[in-house]
């Protein structure tokens, strides 16, 4: 099942599920066109992931519907559009960050028996076809890194790895978009860099987990201006999710709605503003996008078939007829 936050034009949010000709449904309409008891108010996808069971069944139900909306004629917001608390993120999780950073450290350098996290602020979400502001004066150097994310589902505490992806509520692509210069002016930290406003673009949907085999065997691509720059797998993870979760939680609620990001491959060049990069999740499917980094104007893009295809602004949201989350 994929669930969006979308709105029809010049309308406000709302909550929607892609059926399976990826037609939007929107679940307020189809409620009350098929006499369905919403779980909750239903503007909030986080609201909706909070009433677990009852709202998977309800969305699940709702995603039988005829469809209201063809992709062209709504536009697609982050799924979770306001998170309730920073974005959790782990660094250097694959095995191609530490043989890039290998030159820079001691040869006795042990790889870490535990995962590094980070946070970036709650402001830093962004749609998949939002321009990601360029911050004239900020930064002058914006890096990009496509990565998997996952939405929780159940709040736990100190959760067992074993029992890990219980929890997991759905997974989507995420962009970890940095400002590598204002990173290196304070002192190498990572939060200030990372969490510029706009510079976490996800999307365009939310992916239960009964629509990816496997969320350790997803590829990951990364073009700028139609150059591969970043290309990995999931499979590459040196912590897998369920060491992630378990780690993170020790000590620290997870909650509903709360997103984990899991890093990148191999890291893309710097660039300028204006140039493209292009991210994608092979397989089973997170959604497509095209990034921008823009100080102005926010362009939508016309359909055609098979994609969403950007101009200057973030595009490509996937109509790939295949299961589950794919990203470019």
């Amino acid at each position: 099942m994929k669930l969006v936050t979308f709105s029809p034009h010049a309308s406000s949010p709302r909550l929607g599920v892609a059926n399976k000709d990826e037609r939007i449904v929107d679940l307020a309409r189809a409620a009350q066109e098929m006499s369905l008891s919403p779980p909750c108010d239903l503007v909030d996808l986080v609201e909706l992931i909070a009433t677990s069971d009852a709202g998977f069944a309800f969305a699940k139900r709702a995603a039988t519907h005829a469809g209201h909306y063809a992709l062209d004629e709504i536009a697609l917001h982050a799924p979770v559009m306001r998170p309730r608390k920073n974005i959790f993120c782990v660094g250097w999780n694959y095995l191609e960050h530490f043989e890039e950073g290998a030159a820079s450290r001691k040869p006795d350098f042990e790889l870490p028996s535990l995962p590094t996290f980070f946070t970036k602020a709650p402001t830093t979400a962004n749609g998949p076809f939002d321009d990601v502001p360029y911050h004239t004066g900020v930064t002058q150097k914006l890096d990009w890194e496509v990565e998997l994310a996952i939405i929780i589902g159940r709040q736990g505490t100190n959760i067992p790895a074993n029992a890990a992806m219980e929890h997991i509520y759905g997974y989507t692509v995420a962009n970890d978009v940095t400002g590598r210069d204002v990173q290196r002016q304070h002192g190498q930290q990572w939060f200030k860099g990372k969490s510029l406003d706009g510079s976490c673009p996800m999307g365009p949907w939310l992916v239960t987990p009964d629509e990816i085999d496997n969320p350790h065997n997803l590829a990951l691509e990364c073009k700028v201006n139609g150059v591969v720059k970043q290309q990995s797998s999931t499979r590459h993870m040196y912590f897998k999710i369920p060491q992630i979760i378990e780690q993170l939680s020790g000590g620290l609620t997870l909650q509903p709605g709360d997103i984990i990001r899991h890093a990148a491959g191999r890291r893309p060049c710097t660039q300028a503003a204006g140039v493209h990069a292009i991210r994608r999740h092979h397989g089973n499917s997170c959604g497509r996008y095209r990034d921008s980094a823009q100080s102005h104007r926010h362009r939508r893009s016309p359909l055609t078939r098979g994609f969403v295809l950007g101009h200057d602004g973030m595009g490509f949201a996937s109509r790939n007829p295949s299961r589950g989350l794919t990203a470019s």
